[in-house]
């Protein structure tokens, strides 16, 4: 039974479900799936299991959740590139879409002609294209490129002239996949603002996106799509932290067990360093067992950002190290060093080492953002002579719920006056 269309609902959804047949022989070559067409192995994936939401007239929503959940799926349905296996969809009124980077752009015609057939599509007559036509080419700044073939445009001026198509015909429901990644920061203010514009003039906006910056900028309300179910639906900012947290806890599981075998693989690097290209000194001092804890003690390669990290070196003399120092670098994957320092720097008194023993660097709050570092660790004597410099002795793996960008967090407060 389907559900009744409210005076002020633009967009129901009822009990939607959608399924994929996929094929799992795709190597064989075209004489052989001629052949024995009939023996195609392939298995039925459930991409929609029964999704159910409604959208009012003037809100903007956004369609979050990982690859492969089904937003993508949801979008192109709404948009009648596909169609329900079972359920139902209703929308009021003339739809727009950006699902395709220059979907419907024909590649030998001109930026202006494909204004004409693209904006056709979404319903607009030639003379309502007459009288938009100056306002889209305005907003795409390509008036110099506007009568060359769109073949010699880039990926980025595709994009502006799709999106001012898009967003100029005065579409009653806009529809936008991933598109907003595409141009430079300048460009993307502008669809920003244009986007709120047409949401305040009562346009009907849903997006899928990554990016819940993006989201959160124009949709008041985001909804969670996962293994083919809504798994949340609420204020965006609400239900993206919810997701993130989600993100982190799965990345932080998945790194977990890769680095458990990467700690394998180190802990025999460690016991055969003299053959590795990653190490070296003189010798008289070698590191034997590193150890990553968190605060409680438990050795783990997977942290939160802002927990507390403590890492152990155990050392073995071979001969006496006067004035020895113990240090420490951090790098991203990309070999951007995010810090570095030693027991000289840190202003610890001059110590020998004499004996084998324990070197403990305790971290209170680890501030790295997410993603995988690799440590350094270093034993040193005098003016820098190395004894056992060890590269890439370990890696670890940051994992947050909040949606900072660069390489560590600055404690910060906003206050707007």
């Amino acid at each position: 039974m389907g559900t009744d269309m409210k005076q002020d609902d633009v967009i129901v959804v009822d009990n939607v479900k959608k399924q994929f047949k996929v094929y799992l022989d795709k190597g064989q070559s075209f004489k052989e799936r001629l052949l024995f067409r009939n023996r195609r192995r392939h298995e039925e994936r459930q991409v929609l299991r029964g999704i159910s939401f409604t959208v009012k007239r003037g809100e903007a929503v956004g369609l979050i959740g990982h690859n492969g959940c089904g937003k993508s799926t949801t979008l192109k349905l709404l948009t009648r590139i596909l169609y329900p296996d079972s359920g139902s969809i209703q929308i009021q009124g003339r739809v727009s879409s950006l699902i395709e980077l220059g979907a419907g752009f024909h590649p030998d015609m001109s930026g202006r002609e494909n204004i004409y057939t693209n904006a056709s599509i979404f319903g607009l007559t030639k003379k309502e294209i007459d009288q938009r036509l100056q306002t889209i080419i305005d907003f795409s700044e390509l008036e110099e490129f506007i009568d060359n073939p769109v073949r010699t445009y880039s990926s980025g001026m595709y994009m502006r002239l799709a999106f001012s198509v898009a967003i100029n015909v005065d579409a009653d429901v806009l529809l936008i996949d991933e598109i907003l990644g595409v141009g430079d920061a300048n460009f993307q203010a502008k669809c920003f603002n244009k986007l709120r514009e047409i949401k305040a003039r009562g346009t009907t906006i849903v997006i899928v996106s990554h990016s819940l910056g993006q989201i959160e900028q124009i949709c008041e309300r985001s909804i969670w799509i996962h293994d083919g179910l809504i798994r949340a639906e609420g204020p965006a900012r609400d239900v993206d932290l919810e997701y993130m947290e989600f993100m982190g806890e799965k990345m932080q599981e998945t790194a977990k067990k890769e680095l458990e075998r990467k700690q394998q693989e180190t802990d025999t690097a460690v016991e055969t360093a003299e053959q590795e290209k990653n190490r070296w000194g003189n010798g008289k001092a070698r590191i034997r067992q590193i150890q990553v804890c968190d605060g409680e003690g438990a050795e783990q390669r997977v942290f939160q950002t802002g927990e507390q990290v403590q890492i152990r070196v155990q050392y073995h003399v071979e001969e006496p190290v006067e004035d020895a120092v113990f240090g420490i670098g951090v790098f991203r994957q990309d070999g951007v060093q995010c810090y570095g320092t030693n027991t000289r720097i840190d202003k610890l008194p001059p110590f020998d080492l004499t004996q084998d023993g324990t070197a403990e660097l305790q971290m209170e709050t680890l501030q790295l953002l997410p993603g995988t570092y690799t440590l350094d660790l270093a034993i040193e004597s005098g003016d820098g002579v190395p004894v056992d410099y060890f590269k890439e002795a370990v890696t670890i793996q940051m994992t947050a719920s909040v949606g900072d960008v660069g390489v560590m967090r600055i404690p910060h407060q906003w206050k707007i006056i």
